[in-house]
């Protein structure tokens, strides 16, 4: 029996690396011989060009059938959601893309203040607790660290620490060398990348 399709949600913001992180995916995927889809929406300039990734992997079809792959994820319906900060992973939270049957939830726990919270008259800092509490609270598997602050001893970006992450969560049916190789293949920043991946790798351990 072949494995069924695998959704993979990535909730980032400007700059931290989500495209990247999604081509790593999709080329585990593809090297693996699946078949994967990549989409992406952007968000709302008050969280600093947050955007949603979305990834579907699945074995190849039967021959002359075509899957019929979807451009969003919906609520309910996700494997694995990776956010790149603690706000992402609470508005993942919020809109029904974690559930504690399914999901494996990898978060970085820093902070990057949102506009309302940077605006407000005092202190208008969400409460990072609450917010850890509900991500822990939604997830089957809750995976969360300074991945950020990882990548930065390492010289790279979140992403690749996040990768790491996701190696270590075994939420995907490849190797860790596997993961190690996609970043090869991408051939930019490959060095500070990997070693990224290895803290992230460690971390999430």
């Amino acid at each position: 029996m072949k494995p069924r399709m695998i959704t993979v949600a990535i909730m980032a913001l400007g700059g931290q690396g989500g495209g990247v992180l999604q081509d790593w995916i999709v080329q585990l995927a593809e090297d693996a011989g699946w078949t994967a889809q990549a989409t992406s929406v952007a968000g709302v300039a008050q969280r600093t060009g947050a955007t949603i990734y979305y990834v579907e992997i699945l074995p190849d079809p039967e021959p002359g059938r075509l899957p019929v792959l979807a451009l969003m994820p919906f609520p309910g319906d996700v494997d694995v959601v990776i956010a790149s900060e603690l706000m992402e992973a609470g508005r993942a939270v919020q809109r029904g893309l974690v559930t504690p049957d399914r999901t494996t939830f990898i978060a970085s726990s820093h902070r990057v203040y949102s506009m309302t919270e940077k605006t407000a008259m005092g202190d208008g800092r969400v409460d990072a607790g609450k917010l850890l509490d509900a991500c822990k609270a939604s997830a089957k598997t809750w995976i969360c660290g300074d991945f950020a602050e990882a990548a930065e001893r390492a010289g790279s970006v979140v992403s690749s620490a996040l990768l790491g992450a996701l190696a270590g969560s075994q939420a995907l049916p490849w190797p860790v060398e596997a993961f190690r190789d996609a970043i090869r293949r991408g051939g930019v920043g490959v060095d500070t990348s990997l070693s990224a991946f290895d803290a992230g790798l460690t971390l999430a351990a």
